[in-house]
C-alpha cells in the first residue's frame, strides 16, 4: 500500500492469549500488522474479543471485527488496513524502525467504520 511517499506492507493474523481470572480460557485476538517497506519496525493494532467485541473465530470470516449490532470490518481490505494506520497516526503511535508499537484497535473501531461508509455494511465479506 502507497500512503505518501512511503510503501507499507500488512497482514492480518490469528493468535490467542491466555484468559484472566478462574476458568477463564484462551481468548481469540486478530493482529492487523502494518510495516514500512525496508525497516523491521511494526505498528501492531490488536482487536481482543471481549464482551460485545468480536473476532474471526472459526464462526466469523478471516479477518473480521464487529462489535455487537455494529458494522464488520475485513482487515485484509487495503482501505481497512489504511484507515487503521492513519487512525492509529494521528492519535500518535510511532512507526519504529525496529520496533514494535502496539494499540488497542477497538480505540478506532468506530472512526474506522464511519469512514469506510458502504464498505462497512457488509464489511467486505459475502455471504
Amino acid at each position: 500500500m502507497v500512503v505518501g511517499d512511503g510503501t507499507f506492507l500488512w497482514w492480518v493474523r490469528h493468535d490467542h492469549v491466555a484468559g484472566e481470572g478462574e476458568g477463564a480460557g484462551r481468548r481469540c485476538r486478530n493482529l492487523l500488522t502494518v510495516r514500512r517497506a525496508g525497516v523491521t519496525g511494526r505498528l501492531l493494532v490488536v482487536f481482543a474479543e471481549g464482551p460485545g467485541r468480536m473476532v474471526s473465530d472459526g464462526f466469523l470470516p478471516s479477518g473480521a471485527v464487529t462489535t455487537a449490532g455494529g458494522p464488520a470490518l475485513n482487515l485484509h481490505e487495503p482501505g481497512t488496513a489504511r484507515a487503521f494506520l492513519d487512525a492509529a497516526l494521528a492519535a500518535g503511535a510511532q512507526l519504529p524502525d525496529r520496533a514494535t508499537c502496539a494499540v488497542d484497535g477497538w480505540a478506532f473501531f468506530d472512526a474506522v467504520a464511519a469512514t469506510r461508509g458502504s464498505a462497512a455494511d457488509g464489511g467486505g465479506f459475502s455471504a
